[in-house]
């Protein structure tokens, strides 16, 4: 056997003995999941992928014998940075380039750099297997020097030194340059030039740190809607400021924020292996600030802006309520599972490709003025413990959140930890355990970490659920799920939605993909509730099903004039099912030879779901986010 199969061998009994070992501690309060084991390593995989994110496992120290022309500096607004910009990093005095050389942008500027030595198996929840000490905090992105084209190459040469008495030059360096998109994240900045590459860094030089012109700024103001009636809009954004702040909206109305933050110590870790949240991952969130506006009508457009005098006020936004549930109709967005992915060329932790294409898809949907309402079902920032990457969550979906109702579900990637009372003893949060995300993203919901809840809007009702959270029959969850949707009036609200994170069926494989457990406990109350639509994420595609109840179709749609499919729910048979995961994350490909008569419409693009309810049918549509066209469309409908 070769050293590097000895390696690999070495490496698997690691991930089995500490997944056997955190199991054995997160089962002394409960017991493990069935299918925890296939997870945790489905989880393995999906956090160690880059290199970029074993950097927090290497030694990190001074290259030996660097360049004595070294310098590096950074092109920015004078007076501070600017709250959304992009800065130039220049480098020079570079005797030999190297594709090992990059630049990391760290913050605050005075993070520890020193070494963290720890045991392998603090290593392994982020799947890294290297005997290397950790680095004591994470770079926020990082680029290769390489991305300029005219680095390697040494196209950009500047002479040192000069021949005695001759015009020829005796040394030469090399100089490149590197573009950072850099947002307020309130900590000043620092770039950090290193060489050895991602896996074995060492520091070549750093620049001056870099602050904010105004880290108090009030930023990523965001809405939902806190009951049924369109009349009352709750707005959260981000401070350094932790003073309550106002919101000005309409004709001179104003309301003042209530302020609240988490801290490092609201973060979970394993006994055996500390989390992100808790330790490397850690940053600063600053204030969230929270306000409610009243007295609005629905259907109808505002305006407001946030902040205070004394830390600056936001632009003045224009925003549209939901229509009060009862109402004739609802257009809205949903999707699933988006996360962020970074506007210049440096990586990140967990990149979710797709998810800048839908946005600026949704944005256009948005400027159109004819969404009322969007909602985003789980797997929100994929921040799992790096704080700094909810920020530039924040700032992406701005655009969106700012100007209509942002509903969200948890997901996986917000709740789950071992030993933390989520359904599955997994560390796909990080160690947040929910706490950012419902700090972020405040839902109207029955008390703290309890997240779901239901709203009303137009025609419809919709039930949003916690998949990590107990469901079984005799939950707290499973008794609200039941009481909530047995209240529907259908006279006034004729259509159920039902909203979770992890789905009931999914033709594409993969480890938790669906827990049948959860369907055999939850699809029989769909059906009895005479659910339309349920709506799920967490699988990274889009599918959608028949009239299904226990893999059966119980009904197939007919063809209207216009050849789309057509269920009608007059005589309702049992709930249409659709994943919608395809709004960023790496999607998942669908098997060749898929054989479940159940699956009627299959897409593995990027994209979100389109819906237009009236009180006698919804229109539903897959909207592909790259070609913005239509490339699944059904009706549900009902006499």
């Amino acid at each position: 056997m070769g050293s590097s199969s000895t390696c690999g061998v070495l490496k698997l009994i690691c991930v089995v003995f500490v997944i056997f070992f955190l199991g054995s501690c997160a089962s002394s309060s409960s017991s493990l999941h069935p299918l925890v084991v296939q997870s945790q390593i489905e989880h393995l995989n999906h956090t160690a992928i880059s290199e970029f994110r074993l950097l927090n496992r290497r030694f990190l120290g001074n290259c030996l014998n660097p360049s004595p022309y070294l310098q590096i500096s950074v092109n920015s607004s004078p007076g501070g940075l600017r709250d959304d910009e992009f800065v130039t990093v220049n480098v020079s005095g570079i005797l030999n380039p190297s594709k090992n050389d990059w630049v990391a942008m760290i913050s605050p500027a005075n993070s520890d750099v020193s070494t963290c030595p720890l045991n392998t198996f603090y290593y392994v929840q982020t799947g890294d297997f290297s005997k290397l000490p950790l680095l004591c905090h994470y770079p926020v992105k990082a680029t290769y020097m390489s991305t300029d084209p005219d680095y390697l190459s040494c196209k950009k040469k500047e002479c040192k030194r000069y021949q005695n008495g001759t015009s020829q030059c005796a040394i030469s360096t090399c100089s490149g340059s590197l573009t950072f998109h850099v947002i307020n994240i309130r900590t000043d900045i620092e770039f950090v030039l290193f060489s050895g590459g991602f896996e074995v860094p060492c520091i070549l030089k750093k620049a001056n740190p870099l602050k904010f012109a105004n880290p108090n700024k009030p930023l990523y103001g965001h809405l939902s809607s806190i009951d049924s009636t369109g009349t009352s809009m709750k707005l959260t954004w981000v401070s350094g400021d932790e003073k309550p702040q106002q919101v000005q909206y309409g004709d001179g109305k104003s309301q003042s924020s209530v302020v609240t933050t988490f801290s490092q110590d609201d973060m979970q870790s394993s006994p055996v292996i500390p989390s992100p949240a808790k330790d490397f991952g850690w940053h600063d969130p600053g204030f969230i600030h929270s306000a409610v506006m009243t007295g609005l009508k629905p259907s109808s457009s505002f305006s407001y802006r946030y902040g205070s005098d004394s830390v600056g006020w936001s632009d003045r936004i224009q925003f549209r309520t939901p229509p009060v549930g009862g109402s004739d109709e609802l257009k809205f967005l949903a999707f699933g599972d988006m996360g962020k992915a970074p506007r210049d060329s440096s990586v990140e932790h967990y990149i979710q490709p797709g998810s800048l294409s839908v946005i600026e898809a949704v944005t256009d949907e948005i400027n159109s003025g004819n969404v009322d309402s969007v909602f985003h079902i789980g797997d929100i920032s994929y921040a799992t413990g790096f704080l700094v990457e909810w920020d530039f969550f924040l700032h992406q979906i701005n655009p969106i959140a700012s100007r209509v109702s942002y509903m969200t579900a948890i997901g996986n990637h917000e709740r789950d930890y071992i030993d933390s009372g989520s359904v599955y003893i997994l560390a796909d949060s990080g160690g947040e355990v929910g706490v950012p995300y419902e700090t972020y993203f405040p839902m109207p919901t029955p008390a703290k970490d309890k997240p779901w809840y239901s709203i009303e809007q137009g025609s419809v009702h919709i039930t949003m659920i916690s998949t990590e959270h107990d469901w079984t029959k005799n939950s707290e969850q499973y008794q609200w799920m039941k009481k909530d949707m047995a209240s529907v009036d259908r006279y006034k609200t004729p259509w159920l939605i039902f909203m979770g994170h992890r789905p009931m069926y999914t033709s594409a494989p993969g480890f938790l993909s669906v827990d049948e457990k959860f369907v055999d406990e939850v699809e029989p109350l769909l059906l009895a509730s005479k659910v339309d639509l349920a709506l799920f994420g967490h699988v990274h595609n889009y599918e959608r099903t028949c009239s299904i109840y226990k893999s059966q179709c119980m009904k197939l749609p007919s063809k209207d004039e216009a050849g789309i499919d057509t269920y009608d729910h007059s005589n309702y048979s049992a709930p249409v099912q659709a994943i919608i995961g395809m709004a960023g994350f790496s999607l998942d490909k669908f098997p060749s030879g898929i054989n479940n008569s159940w699956s009627l419409s299959r897409h593995s693009e990027y994209g979100y779901l389109r819906a237009h309810a009236t009180t006698t049918d919804i229109k539903l549509e897959f909207v592909n986010a790259d070609t913005r066209k239509v490339d699944d469309s059904f009706h549900i409908t009902k006499a």
